[in-house]
């Protein structure tokens, strides 16, 4: 048994309370038994009721910080989230070029969960053509999906989900993974698609109140279990009942949207050893 933890390499922007982005991504990636390397894109002034402003990093930085670790340690997945920049789009994606055969896991952050705007159309056009081709799995939600595969000259072009699913994977994404929080339905369906159209489909009990970090958790999550040497359906389906179990023991820490708490695990195992010195 190596004495080395799997290693995980995200690219992301810092939000300082906490809940998504970078810290999001180190938190969930520590808990789920990998080292986490942190690649800094943007920084943002944000709390948790949504983004203020966004300032991307110089993107050669951006290369270089990612150029530094990825020759000192190996890494055994790769994740992105906010990219802040066509010009990091593009240095991300010359770096990771290199690395063909280590997998990617894609969060295409294009807005808050308030809705403030995280990438323009020159940015998603950049992400489509560079960052896509080399992507394992993406985990767009439901609005991410359809902004991804909009015809701008068809206004009335409205595809299923399953359609944008596929017309993703036709640009060269190998996976899709659409997550269902944004659909009026009684549970929160997320739905992978490889392909051959659908690999599974996973039915969650909607949880109460609205989450800041949510996506983040989800891709750092199987960007973690791909490192740990599982196959990517089983990385799926546990990375996504670790998101729920944080959702569901997430707490509202500022006045705006729940965080995800990524070491509930730690806490109950606590909880447990208190309970069980009380008995004694």
């Amino acid at each position: 048994m190596s004495d080395t933890p799997p290693i995980v390499l995200t690219f992301a922007a810092t939000d300082p309370s906490g809940g998504a982005g970078l810290q999001a991504d180190i938190l969930t990636i520590a808990s789920m038994g990998c080292h986490p390397l942190s690649i800094v894109t943007a920084i943002t002034v944000q709390d948790t009721s949504g983004v203020d402003d966004v300032e991307p990093i110089d993107a050669e930085l951006v290369a270089d910080q990612a150029r530094a670790v990825l020759e000192d340690m190996p890494v055994a997945a790769f994740k992105i989230g906010l990219l802040g920049s066509v010009e990091n789009i593009a240095a991300i994606a010359e770096v990771i070029s290199d690395y063909p055969d280590i997998p990617l896991v894609l969060d295409p952050v294009l807005a808050s969960g308030r809705g403030d705007e995280l990438a323009n159309e020159d940015m998603v056009d950049a992400l489509r053509e560079l960052l896509l081709p080399q992507t394992t799995i993406l985990t767009p939600n439901s609005m991410e999906a359809r902004r991804l595969v909009q015809d701008e000259e068809n206004e009335q072009d409205d595809p299923a989900l399953a359609e944008c699913a596929k017309r993703i994977i036709l640009l060269g994404c190998e996976y899709v993974l659409v997550t269902g929080t944004h659909e009026h339905t009684p549970k929160v369906i997320n739905t992978l698609y490889g392909e051959r159209g659908l690999v599974r489909s996973d039915n969650w009990p909607r949880l109460p109140g609205i989450y800041h970090g949510s996506g983040c958790t989800l891709a750092s999550a199987i960007a973690a279990l791909l490192a740990n040497g599982l196959p990517i359906e089983d990385a799926v389906r546990e990375a996504q009942e670790y998101t729920w179990e944080a959702l569901k023991y997430g707490f509202r820490a500022g006045m705006g949207q729940h965080i995800p708490d990524r070491l509930f695990w730690a806490r109950d195992e606590d909880d447990d050893e208190n309970e069980e010195e009380t008995r004694h």
